[in-house]
């Protein structure tokens, strides 16, 4: 499926390359020397570690560990550093930020303004200072000769009995730098299906929601997220690969729900290295996206939590190319995936394909092409 004219791209040709960016967590991609900052302004003194590389360090090896209370630790402690305004503008600033520079183009961010109301803050004075930040953030990109456009995504935590209250919250800042609604958290004993009234509120509104499912709980809470939820992408979704079967001769059958989620070009927000730390595949060499870019799903490559996974787009794209031999080709039918699956209006994402993404590949390829000419020409010298 990878093209057979450009080779595996370098590095710094997947950094430069435009991604577009569909599941990352606002309060799982903070800077560390950032968190040791503002837990020193707020005197949270329940850290780790207090010196950056160390708490960075600490971060990875707490995901990596297996352990489901100490990867939810890890959020306990970004979230506690994010409970004024000042540190929520800081943080969404900064992360629009730092996905410019990994070549991010688009990005949707989401968060839970549920989990940041401990210092007073409102809901609305949440998603307000957040929503700030991103612009200075994308403001800043520009000033460095980079662009990037964010749109958040209002979480609500699916253990919990906010999620109307959050839908509507996300409807009313629709206009104004939220471009959709989500549900996370643990899967297990969560069906989305609790949160209905959320779901049909958005429908009856004609607004955007992904669903959290198919990352731990498996086909059932797929099913449930489309047939009873409505979701127009899947939150990882990477178990739909339990509905595929690969028989000895290689010859592939799909199961009535993935054949579904071909057909309706459902977008799967796959997220490689976060996967593994959750146990959907043992390597990135054996992940389902493989399988799943092979047979045309919607797959969408995406960073999840960039400080628990030590990653980045870029990384995550380095990771495929060396399981996959993905070359530019391959970089670029991902990209314009994530692109037409996001939330914003339809021209706004013709555009950004057109003008932007497009553009962007066939410049890399190009150069790739000159080189290689110019090395054949000196050859025949």
């Amino acid at each position: 499926m990878t093209s057979q004219t450009y080779r595996p791209p370098t590095a710094d040709q997947i950094r430069r390359a435009p991604k577009v960016l569909l599941h990352d967590h606002l309060d799982g991609g903070l800077r560390p020397g950032t968190i040791v900052e503002l837990a020193r302004e707020t005197g949270y003194e329940g850290l780790p570690e207090t010196e950056p590389d160390k708490l960075g360090l600490w971060f990875r090896e707490a995901a990596d560990s297996g352990s489901l209370e100490r990867y939810l630790e890890t959020f306990a402690h970004t979230c506690a550093v994010m409970q004024t305004r000042d540190a929520l503008f800081r943080v969404a600033a900064e992360c629009a930020e730092d996905l410019a520079l990994d070549g991010v183009v688009y990005a949707e961010v989401r968060y839970a303004p549920e989990q940041h109301l401990e210092g007073g803050l409102s809901l609305e004075e949440v998603v307000e200072a957040v929503n700030e930040g991103f612009k200075e953030g994308e403001r800043r990109a520009r000033q460095a000769g980079r662009r990037i456009r964010v749109g958040a995504l209002l979480t609500a935590m699916r253990h919990a009995a906010r999620a109307l209250e959050i839908a509507e919250l996300a409807n009313r800042y629709r206009d104004s730098g939220v471009v959709g609604f989500d549900i996370a958290g643990a899967e297990a004993g969560f069906p989305p299906t609790r949160h209905l009234d959320a779901f049909e509120f958005l429908k009856r509104e004609n607004n955007h929601f992904t669903i959290h499912a198919g990352e731990a709980f498996g086909l059932p809470s797929i099913w449930q997220a489309l047939q009873w939820c409505g979701a127009d992408r899947l939150g990882h979704g990477v178990r739909i690969i339990d509905d595929i079967e690969v028989a000895d001769d290689g010859s592939v059958t799909l199961g009535r729900l993935a054949s579904y989620v071909r057909d309706k070009r459902v977008p799967l927000e796959l997220c490689p290295s976060s996967n593994l730390q959750t146990g959907a595949a043992a390597s990135i060499a054996e992940h389902p996206i493989g399988l799943l870019r092979k047979l045309h799903f919607r797959a969408t490559v995406n960073t999840d939590n960039r400080l628990m996974s030590g990653t980045s787009m870029s990384r995550e794209f380095e990771l495929l190319t060396e399981a996959f031999g993905y070359t530019l080709d391959d970089m670029q039918w991902f990209s314009v995936n994530a692109m037409k699956s996001a939330f914003i209006p339809f021209d706004e994402r013709l555009a950004m394909i057109n003008d932007v993404i497009k553009p962007g590949y066939a410049e890399l390829k190009s150069e790739w092409l000159f080189k290689q000419t110019a090395a054949t020409s000196e050859s025949q010298d």
